[in-house]
């Protein structure tokens, strides 16, 4: 498994460093064909002398992304809580990949809380490849991922789509059409 660890805001030492190896390479355990697995250290800048930190993960297995993140006061307790957050997400995809192998649906938690309606600017842009899959591919990922959305290529349709959380619990899909 290639790992890549990054820090911002903050310096990330061999301490640090081999740290994070420690507590990831036990996921690999779990889940042999990690390919990849991306950990970013955030030391949230705050106005308190005290710092908060962040840890995201995001792990690649054969083109299937898990992702976690997790804040804590303490470093080393944030890349604790994430190692076992994505034990978690690891636990949840093995036991899809069993319902699915057994011919069952997954259960779709119905979301709660509404957003408010958007009152800001664009703040952020971000740019990730578009992999071809089937719309029940598009929504494990979804799931996988924790999103309320999805961008997928639809190479049946030649398309990109949009698939996405619907209040009720449900599911929406957009196809876009050229005006």
């Amino acid at each position: 498994m290639e790992m890549q660890v990054t820090g911002k805001h903050l310096e990330v030492s061999q301490e640090i460093l081999s740290y994070v190896e420690r507590k990831f390479d036990k996921l690999n355990r779990h889940l042999p064909n990690i390919l990849e697995s991306k950990v970013e250290i955030i030391r949230e800048m705050t106005k308190s002398p005290q710092h908060r930190y962040a840890v995201q993960v995001t792990l690649n297995s054969r083109g299937t992304l898990l992702r976690g993140e997790v804040k804590a006061a303490d470093l080393f307790e944030a890349i604790d809580n994430a190692a076992k957050v994505m034990d978690r997400q690891i636990e949840r995809y093995k036991g899809r990949l069993s319902d699915k192998s057994r011919g069952l649906s997954p259960h779709h938690p119905q979301q709660e809380a509404a957003a408010p309606p958007p009152t800001g600017k664009v703040v952020k842009s971000k740019r990730f490849a578009v992999k071809p899959m089937t719309l029940d591919e598009a929504l494990e990922q979804m799931e996988l991922l924790g999103h309320d959305f999805f961008l997928f290529f639809d190479p049946t349709r030649g398309q990109i789509h949009l698939l996405y959380r619907r209040k009720d619990g449900d599911y929406g899909l957009i196809e876009p059409e050229l005006a």
